[in-house]
Formats: C-alpha cells, sequence, structure tokens
C-alpha cells in the first residue's frame, strides 16, 4: 500500500497543494473524517461478524448483567438522597455506571450492534453478511434478556439488597411499562439512536470515550427513553416480584422498545451516516490500484 492509499480517508487526503509533511501536519490537527470514522467501525463489525456463536453468548450474557447496575445504582441513590426536585438529575448518573462497564468492557450489547454489524453489510451487501448479522442479533439479544431475568432474579428472590432498596427499584422501574405501545415505541427510537450515536463518536474520542458514555447515557436516564437491555432488568424485576405479567414484559415494553431501539439505531444512525460517506468512499474505492 503507497503512502497515498493508506491516507485516502484522512482530512488532508484531498489537499494535493500541501506536500506530504503538511498533509501530516494538517491530520495530526484534524479531527477524523466521517469517512475515516465509518471504517474504523466497520472493520470492527467485520470482525465481530466473524466471532464464534459461543464467544458471541458469553459476551452477550456478561453484557446483560452488567447492564443491571445502571438499574441497581439509580435506586440507591434514590434511597440515600432526599427529596428535592433536583433528585432526579442526580439519580439519572447512577444509569451511565453499567454503560460505562459494558462499553469500556467491550461486551457484546445489542443496541451497539444495530450500527457496528450493519456498515459492513451497508459497504458491501450479500445474503452471506446478512446471515451473519441476523446470527449475531438473535445470539446477543437472547443472551442479554436472558442475563437481565437473570440479575433480576437475584434482586427479587435474595436479601442482597435491603427493603428500602427493593422498594426503590419497584418505584424506578414502573416507568418501563408505563407508556402505550406508540409512545414506548418512540422512546425507544430516541434510546437507540443516542446509544448508536455513542458507538459513532467512540473512534474520535480518544481518552474521552468515558465522558462520551456518561453524557450520551445520561440523556438516555433524563429524558426516560427506553432501552431495550437496561430496560429489561426493570420489567423482569417487576414480573418477577408479582407487579407486572410476562404478557404486560412482552407487549407493553418488549417488542414497542425493540423496534423502537432498531429504528432509531439502524434508520437514524447507521443508514444516514453510512448516506453521507458512500460517495467519498466510493471515489476512494475508484483512487485504489487494480489487479
Amino acid at each position: 500500500m503507497t503512502d497515498d492509499d493508506a491516507n485516502r480517508l484522512t482530512p488532508a487526503a484531498s489537499a494535493e497543494d500541501l506536500n506530504e509533511g503538511e498533509q501530516r501536519a494538517v491530520d495530526h490537527q484534524s479531527r477524523p473524517s466521517a469517512a475515516l470514522i465509518h471504517e474504523t467501525i466497520r472493520v470492527e463489525g467485520e470482525r465481530e461478524l466473524e466471532r464464534s456463536g459461543f464467544a458471541l453468548m458469553m459476551s452477550g450474557l456478561a453484557a446483560g448483567l452488567s447492564i443491571g447496575f445502571s438499574v441497581v445504582v439509580p435506586a440507591i441513590l434514590i434511597v440515600a438522597l432526599p427529596e428535592a426536585p433536583w433528585k432526579h438529575l442526580l439519580t439519572s448518573l447512577g444509569y451511565t455506571v453499567g454503560f460505562l462497564i459494558v462499553v469500556l468492557g467491550r461486551q457484546q450489547l445489542f443496541t451497539e450492534n444495530t450500527l457496528t454489524p450493519v456498515l459492513p453489510m451497508l459497504r458491501a451487501p450479500s445474503w452471506r453478511r446478512a446471515g451473519l448479522v441476523l446470527r449475531l442479533w438473535l445470539i446477543v439479544l437472547l443472551s442479554n434478556v436472558a442475563a437481565t431475568w437473570i440479575f433480576s432474579a437475584v434482586l427479587a428472590h435474595t436479601p442482597v439488597f435491603e427493603p428500602e432498596i427493593k422498594q426503590a427499584l419497584a418505584a424506578f422501574s414502573q416507568s418501563t411499562m408505563a407508556s402505550p405501545f406508540w409512545t414506548m415505541l418512540l422512546k425507544a427510537v430516541f434510546a437507540g439512536w443516542l446509544i448508536a450515536l455513542m458507538v459513532w463518536l467512540m473512534p474520535a474520542s480518544g481518552d474521552s470515550k468515558p465522558f462520551v458514555i456518561i453524557i450520551v447515557t445520561y440523556v438516555v436516564a433524563v429524558g426516560h427513553f427506553a432501552h431495550i437491555i437496561a430496560g429489561s432488568v426493570e420489567a423482569s424485576y417487576l414480573v418477577q416480584i408479582g407487579e407486572a405479567t410476562l404478557r404486560d414484559y412482552v407487549f407493553t415494553f418488549f417488542v414497542p422498545t425493540l423496534l423502537g431501539n432498531m429504528l432509531g439505531g439502524i434508520a437514524l444512525v447507521a443508514c444516514f451516516n453510512f448516506g453521507q460517506v458512500a460517495p467519498e468512499l466510493q471515489r476512494s474505492d475508484r483512487r485504489l490500484p487494480r489487479d
């Protein structure tokens, strides 16, 4: 690969009036181009699509368990903090804890996968890639959800937390079942949109990745947006303690939230951001030497 090929996605790649040293200086001072961000995530997606089913399942189980802390920590803060108009603003910070563990620990979370494995399929569509994406989605979703039920069962049926915290968990979780179908779906669109945007921001974030995760997931919390995995901990906990039925879990929470998260992640982030870089990627491909 020549230097021109190596730099074809950098901000200075099209600056033909600059010499090689000047191009490197411009690239050093510039933000990554949208095409470079796209290709970084796409390459990661290609790698994830080729992982074994067992590896995906174990990572998905780890993520589903870890995300439980996005429910437990807010409940602990609800009990610890005095009643005040600003209380929700502080307790929502606890929601970010599970996402920090999952994202920085590189565990498989379903809503992240509405972007990462989709970009390889948009870049080079094929039935094989479509099958691999569906396989990844199915394994990760099922393992995430199974882990949330395990986590909520421990919360509901063991004395690991005091009764006050369990009461706060139940109160905190009620919002998961409080909205009608279409309202829940719209809330889920926003959550899916934000989580996929968080993934899009990661390659350009450098050492600021934890802050990006905290800010984006904090917005999900304060906005009461519906997230399929974190919300599954809450909804399954209500089922475990008898305050909701399995039918409520499936039709009031799971179906609209899943559809909304996928719509927000795939349509509003994956497709739109691929669309903005597709012409640039096509021009770059034409500049590559042919065999």
